[in-house]
């Protein structure tokens, strides 16, 4: 009698450490080439489009902002899989990743929608429905940031087997503390917490020319007064300089790696403060 095989090409099972790419990686990747993909159109009409918003190219804060996102969503491909494989195959870190993307493309088409009317994006309550819109964005922005304080928690207290103690720590406490600080910097700044001189509440200026015109090239930063984002993209940064400086540590320092990570992240907190409080007090970063 002869026995029933299995045929050969059956695959066999595969447990989760074997698996070879997560889906949370592969989600954040795709939504990284989207911003990307979004992009290009930008770039085609910043050469060709005449018009100007705040004294600049109405493209250019499309363009700003499908770059940082496409980081963004790059930083949280890279850094998931720091997760371990039992802890990233959950399905709420997944669902976390797809309304994260969800979040992300919202945003960058709107702003890109408004570029294309010659519409301001942020700060923008001319009608009920950019009103709407605009909290709806700011919405967006919060579920984006606490997806990556999420991502962080869980890179601190399950790592994946093996992980270098330097990159652990700068993973986590660039994406729980960044995300923390951009939190704080962009509510403030999105807000209008900050009067100006007259008690009226502003934008992202504080003082100086209400305009990019004579801003910091490629960063936009004003020149004569203070500006918030200059804060914010600290805060937002942080999640990517810290994991960075926790891999050269684990690299080049292995023994000190914790204390390079804590050093770092004291120094760049406290870099943070310090141009929070330069914009409040309306003094430019860097007065060119």
């Amino acid at each position: 009698m002869t026995l029933l095989a299995v045929p050969a090409s059956l695959p066999a099972p595969r447990t989760i450490d074997q698996a070879p790419v997560s889906q949370p990686r592969v989600l954040a990747l795709q939504i990284c080439l989207m911003m990307l993909v979004l992009l290009v159109p930008s770039l085609l009409l910043l050469a060709s489009d005449p018009r100007q918003l705040n004294g600049i190219s109405v493209w250019i804060k499309p363009i700003k902002f499908d770059l940082s996102l496409a980081l963004h969503f790059a930083t949280l491909a890279i850094l998931v899989d720091l997760v371990a494989p039992a802890a990233r195959a959950r399905p709420f870190l997944r669902q976390a990743f797809v309304v994260a993307g969800l979040a992300g493309l919202f945003e960058a088409g709107y702003i890109t929608l408004q570029a294309a009317r010659g519409r301001a994006s942020h700060f923008n309550g001319g009608t009920p429905l950019e009103a709407a819109l605009y909290t709806a964005m700011g919405v967006g922005a919060v579920l984006l940031v606490l997806v990556a304080f999420h991502l962080g928690r869980v890179i601190l207290v399950s790592p994946r087997p093996n992980l270098g103690p330097g990159l652990r720590l700068g993973a986590g406490l660039g994406l729980t503390l960044g995300a923390v600080a951009t939190l704080l910097t962009a509510g403030i700044l999105g807000s209008g917490a900050i009067p100006d001189a007259l008690g009226q509440p502003v934008g992202h200026w504080i003082g100086g020319d209400r305009s990019d015109a004579s801003g910091l090239p490629l960063l936009g930063w004003s020149t004569s007064g203070g500006d918030l984002r200059v804060p914010h993209f600290f805060a937002t940064h942080l999640m990517q300089l810290l994991p960075l400086l926790g891999w050269l540590a684990d690299r080049y320092r292995p023994a000190s790696a914790h204390a390079v990570v804590l050093t770092a992240a004291t120094i760049l907190g406290l870099v943070i403060l310090a141009t929070f409080g330069q914009a409040v007090l309306g003094y430019p970063f860097l007065p060119v």
